[in-house]
């Protein structure tokens, strides 16, 4: 049988998806044939003229999610807009920096609650629509380098994307029977408004290259493979993996 990347006649749960790695997963989603949701603070304007371009639609929800309190609804409406959701992309998350001597109970709480909590709990509000439906779907949380390696000045941060990983090992175990593939994609060092500053630096740019077998920083679109492979049919027995895309940096 020839696997099959068509996303046609599917609907994707986008969180984060007005900029960076977010967008571009979201179109990649669109390109594959899928149309979006895209959920955040921000509207997604750019995001939106995008899709359209590619020939499919993107509904906007606003929404806060460095609270729990909004998820219900985001469901609620995102299925009153566009009927079933297929496809779950946790991608928004938050950083915050300062040594760990000095890191604050504040900053802590802030990055697990949107990069942890609310990426759990979305997962379970979906989840259960497919679980009650008698039907399965596709989950993808953007999980981190720091998802394996520990880095610095970045407590909750590291915490919250190793929490992310385990947590998808462990809702595709308990979920690969219900028909849902839980899986995680890792991003290396991507050109982003979010490394503006690495890249401006000579010696980060030059240490962070040197590191990177691949040789260049990766552009937004080097996610979408990886997310349109994890979204589909392709994929329908891979469960619990964190695919990285990271130019060989892990592997160094």
């Amino acid at each position: 049988m020839t696997p099959s990347f068509d996303l046609s006649g599917r609907t994707a749960l986008v969180t984060g998806a007005n900029t960076g790695l977010g967008q571009a997963i979201a179109l990649g989603l669109a390109a594959a044939g899928a149309d979006i949701v895209a959920v955040g603070r921000s509207a997604p304007t750019e995001t939106a003229e995008k899709v359209s371009a590619l020939g499919r639609a993107l509904h906007a929800i606003p929404a806060d999610l460095s609270t729990t309190a909004p998820l219900a609804d985001v469901v609620a409406k995102a299925r009153d807009a566009v009927g079933d959701i297929d496809i779950l992309v946790n991608n928004a998350g938050i950083i915050r920096r300062a040594d760990s001597l000095d890191f604050s109970e504040e900053d802590w709480d802030a990055v697990i609650d949107t990069n942890l909590k609310t990426a759990f709990f979305l997962s379970q509000a979906v989840a259960r629509t497919w679980v009650g439906a008698g039907r399965g779907g596709k989950i993808l949380n953007i999980c981190s380098m720091l998802s394996f390696q520990g880095g610095i000045r970045v407590p909750s941060y590291t915490a919250s994307k190793s929490g992310l990983a385990g947590l998808t090992r462990l809702l595709a175990c308990e979920w690969a029977s219900k028909g849902i593939n839980v899986n995680g994609i890792a991003p290396g060092y991507f050109a982003t408004n979010n490394t503006e500053a690495l890249r401006a630096d000579e010696g980060r740019n030059r240490d962070i290259l040197a590191r990177i077998p691949a040789g260049r920083w990766g552009a937004p679109s080097d996610l979408a493979g990886a997310a349109v492979f994890l979204a589909s049919d392709a994929s329908a027995y891979v469960h619990g993996t964190i695919l990285t895309v990271d130019g060989g940096w892990m592997a160094r």
